[in-house]
């Protein structure tokens, strides 16, 4: 075997083993590709189903908002009439309740004054003995009602 014979078969035998590497990357490659579009095609079969939920909740959620701007619109409406309706009734009752709430104060105060007049008469009448002292009872009593006035 001549030195040429012998480069030619390292050479050949070099080749040999870079080729069984690439096979062999290139069969582990084939694997990996084959493993990476089953994932894929899993992924996309629940993808499909996940995306026509999500639509369908989309959709529900649109319907519920658009229940709820009718809704909101029609509180509105009814805020709005119920406040032209209290502004009426402050309008047309609220000026003549307050003069006869006012009235009613006033008569209740006078008889309430007049009675309690009456009343202290009458305590310090009761409270004078025989020896026509005031007893110290009825002078706190008194007290006490001038003091509320």
């Amino acid at each position: 075997m001549t030195g040429e014979e012998l480069a030619a078969l390292i050479i050949a035998l070099f080749w040999a083993i870079l080729v069984s590497f690439l096979a062999l990357a290139l069969a582990r490659l084939a694997q990996t590709l084959r493993a990476t579009s089953e994932l894929v095609t899993g992924i996309t079969e629940q993808a499909v189903p996940l995306l026509g939920e999500a639509s369908d909740a989309l959709r529900s959620a649109h319907t519920q908002l658009d229940r709820v701007d009718t809704i909101t619109a029609d509180v509105a409406e009814v805020t709005a009439n119920a406040s032209a309706l209290s502004s009426t009734v402050a309008t047309a009752f609220g000026g003549p309740l307050v003069k006869v709430a006012a009235f009613s104060y006033g008569v209740r105060r006078a008889v309430g004054l007049r009675t309690a007049d009456a009343g202290r008469a009458r305590d310090a009448s009761r409270a004078r003995t025989l020896t026509g002292k005031v007893l110290p009872s009825a002078r706190r009593a008194a007290r006490r009602d001038r003091s509320k006035d």
